[in-house]
Order: C-alpha cells, then sequence, then structure tokens
C-alpha cells in the first residue's frame, strides 16, 4: 500500500484573477491511501442562481402583475382610494426609497476607500474582480448599535454595499478576516445576481409581501448570495455562521460541523414553519448547505442526511487529460480523474 499522497488543490484557495493577488487558503490536507481525485462539486466552483430562484421569481413576477393589473381596473370602474392610489405609487416610491437608503449611507456612513479601511476596500475590489463586474460598487460601514447585519442595494446607475460595524469587527486581524472576506462576496453577490436591480423590485413589489411565497423567493436568493459569498471566500463561511450565530466575541468558539449537523437533527413542523417565513434561510439549514456544495441549500424541507467533506475549500478539480495521449501517466483513469494510489 502507498504512502498517504498531499494533494495541494485539497485545499481549494480562491481562484485568482489577473492583477489581484488570490485569498489565503487552508493548509493542504493529507489523503487516505485508497483516495481518488474527485470532480469539483456542483456549487464548489463558480457561483450558481439558486435553482427555485427563477421559478419563484416567475411566480411572483405574474402575481404582481396581475395585482397591478386588477388595481388599474378598479381605477378605472372609479373605486379610487388611497389605499390603491399607494399601491399605484409603488414605482415612484422605490425610487424616493432608494434614494433616500443611498444618501443616508453617503452622509452618515464610512466609505471603504485606498485609504480608509483599505483591507477591507481591496475585499470589495477583489470580489467584484471574481464575479465579473465592470466597476467596483460603493461600500459602507454604518454604526450596527449591536446589529449583525449587512445589506445591498441601487439608486440609478449606482450600486453599493453596506456593512454594520458589529458585523465589520469581525474582520479585524485578531479575530477572522476571512469571514468578513465572505460577507463582502455575499453582498457583491446580490448585485451581481440582479437582486437589487430596481426593475426586478417593481415587478415584485407586491408578490414578495404574500406570506411563505415571497419569503421562498427571498431565501433562494440569499442562498445564490451564498454561493457567491463561498467562491469569493471558502474558508469564511464558519466564521460567519459562528458570528451570526453567537456573535462577535463567540464566533471562534462555534464547532461548524457540529452546528451543520443539526440541521438533520432538528425536526418538526414548527422547524418547517420557522423557515417557510423567514426571509433567510434558518441558520442550521444554511450551514449545511455551505458544507454540502454537491447540492442547493434546502428551501422547504430539512436535510436528511449529514455529508461533510463536500464543501469547505475542500472541493478538488478534475485534472485535465494530457497533450499526449501516449504519454498517460501511472495512475490516470479512463474518465479522466486521476488516482492518487496504484490501481
Amino acid at each position: 500500500m502507498s504512502q498517504p499522497v498531499n494533494a495541494p488543490g485539497l485545499s481549494s484557495p480562491i481562484p485568482s484573477v489577473p492583477g489581484i493577488p488570490a485569498g489565503p487558503a487552508p493548509e493542504p490536507q493529507q489523503l487516505p491511501p485508497d483516495a481518488h481525485w474527485l470532480p469539483p462539486a456542483r456549487f464548489a466552483s463558480a457561483p450558481r442562481l439558486h435553482p427555485w430562484e427563477i421559478p419563484m421569481l416567475v411566480i411572483i413576477i405574474v402575481v404582481t402583475l396581475l395585482a397591478y393589473l386588477s388595481l388599474v381596473v378598479t381605477v378605472l370602474s372609479g373605486s379610487l382610494t388611497w389605499q390603491v392610489l399607494s399601491v399605484l405609487l409603488i414605482p415612484l416610491l422605490l425610487v424616493i426609497g432608494r434614494g433616500v437608503l443611498y444618501a443616508q449611507q453617503r452622509v452618515n456612513g464610512v466609505q471603504l476607500t485606498p485609504s480608509q479601511f483599505p483591507e477591507a476596500y481591496q475585499m470589495v475590489v477583489d470580489a467584484a474582480a471574481r464575479v465579473g463586474l465592470e466597476y467596483v460598487p460603493d461600500a459602507f460601514v454604518v454604526n450596527g448599535n449591536g446589529t449583525l447585519n449587512a445589506g445591498a442595494s441601487g439608486h440609478g446607475f449606482r450600486r453599493f454595499v453596506i456593512v454594520y460595524s458589529d458585523l465589520f469587527e469581525i474582520g479585524g486581524q485578531a479575530r477572522d478576516p476571512e469571514a468578513l472576506r465572505f460577507v463582502i462576496g455575499h453582498e457583491v453577490g446580490h448585485i451581481a445576481a440582479g437582486h437589487v436591480s430596481y426593475w426586478r423590485q417593481v415587478a415584485t413589489a407586491l408578490g414578495m409581501r404574500i406570506p411563505i411565497l415571497g419569503s421562498a423567493l427571498s431565501r433562494a436568493q440569499e442562498y445564490t448570495a451564498d454561493n457567491y459569498g463561498y467562491y469569493t471566500q471558502p474558508s469564511g463561511a464558519p466564521g460567519v455562521i459562528g458570528a451570526l450565530s453567537s456573535g462577535k466575541y463567540l464566533l471562534s468558539a462555534v464547532d461548524f460541523d457540529q452546528f451543520a449537523d443539526r440541521a438533520t437533527q432538528e425536526r418538526g413542523p414548527f422547524v418547517h414553519l420557522v423557515n417557510a417565513l423567514a426571509s433567510h434561510p434558518v441558520l442550521t439549514w444554511r450551514a449545511a448547505a455551505l458544507r454540502d456544495r454537491s447540492r442547493a441549500g434546502a428551501l422547504w424541507l430539512r436535510p436528511k442526511t449529514i455529508t461533510r467533506g463536500a464543501g469547505s475549500g475542500n472541493a478538488v478539480p478534475i485534472i485535465p487529460p494530457p497533450p499526449n495521449p501516449a504519454a498517460v501517466p501511472e495512475g490516470y483513469l479512463p474518465n479522466g480523474m486521476v488516482s492518487l494510489t496504484k490501481p
């Protein structure tokens, strides 16, 4: 039996972008003697939309358009009320609301720049480049007053990211800078996936208010943004879950695997009801999705099996076939995968 092989690719470093150095990666791990090279997990490479996002988006757009149409019919019939008028003014109210939100950050928040929180600013630049944005979104730190939160929005042609100070603090060198990189990648992902588009918000404004239906689209969008955060900094996932579940001081004490395992253990109708009514996936399910990158996050039903080693930086890319078929190295398999031990 051969000795364990050290596989440098096992740590899954952040994908490199020309002109931007790759982010830190975990130390390479030792593989057991019978290990094989594995194809990358489906959600461990380039970020993907959650499979439920587009179907839910279509349903909610249809519901919203039908609601708008019924209101127009109501107005034409002569039954104009303040409630009906306020709904018809939603496109204008959204313009005003988005403009006010952007102005609040510009006059009250601390903008990330090359000279103001330069490390975090570079994280924004890095995340934008990795997901293919042609611009760097504005980014602001605002006083969180104890709240751990972050967000993304837009106004006109501008897009911006907001990080509450209490969540921003987890990026200190004494804590978990990789978790902050994940958070920024998550919020930039909302922008890259089109979640902050004005026209998308207009088209879903009414449908998003419907219980269960609207929250389902919101959860699917959060899973999508998590895919972007994972793509930006896979090793930051445990720190983010630790911070969101136990706070900025105890995040490093949270056992990520034990926390994610509970997604399969906490059962009952009320667990599913809590998730169904939530705008974000419940944290145990979210942790399980960040660990198991072979499948999309659970939207409706809890995960049924515990899966470890399919994510959290452990996805290994396929080795490409040799250019010369005659020069097939020992251990090369017909399907293009490489055995780390002799067949």
